[in-house]
């Protein structure tokens, strides 16, 4: 199905400042929605059920699968996690951009199903990475190594997406990110969608 908005699923290794990167788009950018997940984990302090999670238990969040409701589903450790496909497609009809944060798995089932855009965050190094990790917890040394072991697999990846952004300088990253999103914007296939009526007022049956 056509929609006039586009779906941007946006990856990054543990580390790679995608969450921050898309907080500040929300910010330069109008019409655009991060999709909210459902999780079967408890609600951590100062979490909000709708706006950072959706918490459902375990049994609820079954039904939805058995249901086909989620786009794409996880199990991370002990905790489920889904996107709503009935919510995601909602918006793109209304011609609201969606951003799915998910890792490369995800991504992957997404691409089975629907069009989107794949957006892709590195970092500059393997040594800034490290510095990322190490700086934003107290981990001991040995999960610091399993991060960046994962982080590994996950950037392996990087070349099944449309874009790929270096996060080195934040600013310039985030001018990166929403050039990204404003040229999808101006394709052909979004402007007609999205300007239809214009385009048959300027132009008459010549518009096909």
């Amino acid at each position: 199905m056509d929609c006039p908005g586009t779906l941007f699923i946006i990856s990054a290794p543990s580390g790679g400042g995608k969450t921050s990167l898309v907080r500040a788009i929300l910010g330069k950018l109008a019409n655009i929605k991060v999709s909210v997940s459902h999780t079967t984990r408890a609600p951590r302090p100062a979490e909000i059920d709708g706006k950072h999670y959706h918490f459902v238990d375990e049994a609820t969040f079954q039904q939805y699968i058995d249901e086909g409701r989620f786009l794409e589903h996880a199990k991370v450790f002990k905790y489920c996690y889904g996107t709503s496909k009935d919510w995601v497609q909602s918006k793109l009809v209304q011609g609201i951009d969606v951003i799915l944060e998910i890792d490369w798995q995800g991504a992957r089932r997404i691409r089975e199903q629907m069009s989107c855009k794949g957006i892709f965050i590195m970092p500059p190094s393997k040594e800034a990475l490290r510095a990322r990790l190490t700086g934003r917890s107290s981990d001991a040394q040995d999960t610091i190594e399993h991060r960046m072991e994962m982080a590994g697999r996950e950037m392996s990846h990087f070349n099944e997406y449309d874009y790929v952004i270096i996060n080195d300088q934040f600013e310039q990253a985030v001018i990166d990110l929403e050039s990204v999103i404003r040229a999808e914007r101006l394709t052909l296939t979004t402007q007609k969608l999205s300007h239809q009526g214009l385009f048959e007022r300027l132009l008459g049956n010549a518009a096909d």
